[in-house]
């Protein structure tokens, strides 16, 4: 019996039972022209600082949409579904507008207009709103509108030592999510305007590579030549609290050159150091732990320890209304619950590298026949390699099944492997495939089309009054609640703002 049949056998059933999963969706607001809405955050959703279910990610035009942790698929993602179905009737009060269902943006108006996300007079509203014009100082605001689905992820029992375990063998096989789920193999030429790239034209109206499966996560995605520098280690809590540290602390100079406030005395962003904040260190899945009123992240995470892990790699489904589907979150669990349970390694500053590498490769290059990724320094066909991750996977799918009384994890677990044997069903060869059978090579014809019949799928779905009341009763609250935090305040921002970003902060 192998070590990791060993670790499955041993793995209690209610521990299996007792498995969590949330969802937290990003979704741009777009006119049906496939331009990016300008209006503000539509006020019958309620508060973006406070509400528990919406609130906006980079722009004041980008929806993000939270469901609770759930112990069911179904029960997530239905959820998330009614969330749509609210957010989409104020959305179509406010005017004719749509929610963007792929991961890379739409037509994007000049970087300066794309308006940032509002939060209010408070402090913490003003902070959230400086951080973003910070990112958009140091990272370009074009890049700031791509969206993406972040999966959270727990198990009752489980470690903090064991959730970095994980999260080093998550980094190791990433390149089987991003070959079986990677959406995003085109995007709008908009995007790349004035940006060195590598991509090839598709007519006048798209940019693409012909095997790409992921652009979002390639090098002209969430990338940063700053964060390039750092090489976080995932060995344990303590080392990698530490590099985040520095990381936070430790002042770059072409930040310093952009200054907190500029002459006028407006602000640029929230501090000078290589990372503003915890929240702008980009990765494939974070550690993550709830925090408390004012706390800072890595605090609560030093304090208590890993609570979850924040999955962050998987694009939007443009062919799903909600983008993503109980089957994609079925696999999803039995993929982590694999990384959790089979043998993981330290990682090395090699290994670190390798792991870049791989990413960028299976998303530009992905889908390309004989395609080889690094294992151990040595060269190792991308197909091969993830037909043996998924073949370890069969007892964990059969396990959940046995939890679930189903057959569900098992049915997911053959989609992805029939998937993995024929790239033509992968979503980025049928994204391509729809471009171009039925608009013309137009990214933004595609995605359009897709966004209007999610939009009225969604709308076409049953809801009560009841559903209706409970929701705007949320959004009431939400703008209450803001108000007595705006009410609350006496500190100036900038003695706030001084305190919060203090290095005693960190823990």
């Amino acid at each position: 019996m192998s070590t990791l049949q060993q670790h499955i056998a041993a793995c209690p059933p209610e521990a299996l039972a007792g498995i969590r999963r949330g969802i937290e969706k990003e979704g741009l607001r777009v006119l049906p022209s496939g331009d990016l809405a300008l209006t503000p955050h539509p006020a019958a959703l309620g508060s973006a600082l406070t509400h528990p279910n919406i609130t906006t990610d980079y722009s004041e035009s980008q929806i993000e949409l939270v469901t609770g942790a759930h112990l069911g698929v179904q029960q997530c993602l239905d959820e998330l579904t009614e969330i749509h179905q609210f957010a989409l009737r104020a959305m179509r009060d406010q005017g004719d507008e749509m929610l963007w269902v792929s991961s890379m943006p739409c037509r994007l108006p000049t970087d300066e207009t794309i308006p940032l996300a509002r939060y209010g007079s408070s402090n913490v509203g003003r902070a959230k709103s400086v951080y973003r014009m910070g990112l958009g100082h140091r990272y370009g605001r074009r890049m700031q509108t791509i969206c993406g689905i972040h999966y959270n992820w727990s198990m009752p029992g489980v470690t903090s030592e064991q959730y970095f375990a994980l999260i080093r063998n998550f980094r190791r096989h990433a390149f089987v999510l991003l070959y079986l789920f990677g959406a995003s193999p085109a995007l709008c030429p908009c995007f790349a305007q004035g940006r060195p790239h590598a991509l090839q034209r598709l007519g006048e109206q798209a940019l693409y590579l012909p095997h790409a499966t992921s652009l979002r996560m390639g090098r002209l995605g969430y990338q940063s030549d700053a964060q390039a520098t750092l090489a976080v280690s995932y060995n344990g809590l303590t080392g990698y609290a530490n590099s985040l540290h520095e990381a936070l602390t430790r002042p770059y100079p072409a930040y310093e050159a952009v200054g907190i406030r500029n002459p006028g005395g407006d602000y640029n962003q929230l501090g000078t150091s290589l990372l503003q904040i915890e929240n702008e260190f980009y990765g494939t899945i974070r550690p993550k732990r709830v925090i408390r009123t004012g706390e800072r992240p890595l605090h609560a995470l030093r304090e208590r320890g890993v609570e979850y892990v924040e999955v962050r790699l998987m694009d939007l489904d443009p062919f799903v209304p909600v983008g993503i589907t109980a089957e994609t979150m079925r696999l999803l669990d039995v993929f982590l619950l694999h990384c959790l349970l089979s043998d993981s390694p330290p990682d090395t500053p090699q290994e670190i590298t390798d792991l870049k590498h791989n990413q960028h490769l299976t998303a530009a290059r992905g889908r390309e026949p004989g395609l080889c990724l690094l294992r151990n320094g040595r060269n190792v066909p991308l197909v091969e390699w993830a037909a043996q991750l998924l073949e370890e996977c069969v007892p964990l799918a059969a396990a959940l099944d046995t939890t679930h009384r189903s057959s569900d994890y098992s049915a997911a677990l053959a989609g992805a492997r029939a998937t993995l044997a024929q790239p033509a069903q992968t979503p980025s060869a049928r994204v391509l495939d729809h471009m171009a059978r039925l608009h013309g090579n137009s990214f933004t014809g595609f995605s359009a089309r897709q966004s209007a019949l999610a939009r009225e799928a969604l709308l076409a779905l049953p809801w009560s009054d009841a559903q209706q009341a409970r929701f705007a009763a949320l959004a009431e609250e939400s703008v209450a609640a803001q108000k007595a935090i705006e009410a609350a305040d006496v500190q100036p921002f900038e003695e706030w703002r001084q305190h919060y970003m203090a290095a005693q902060g960190l823990g």
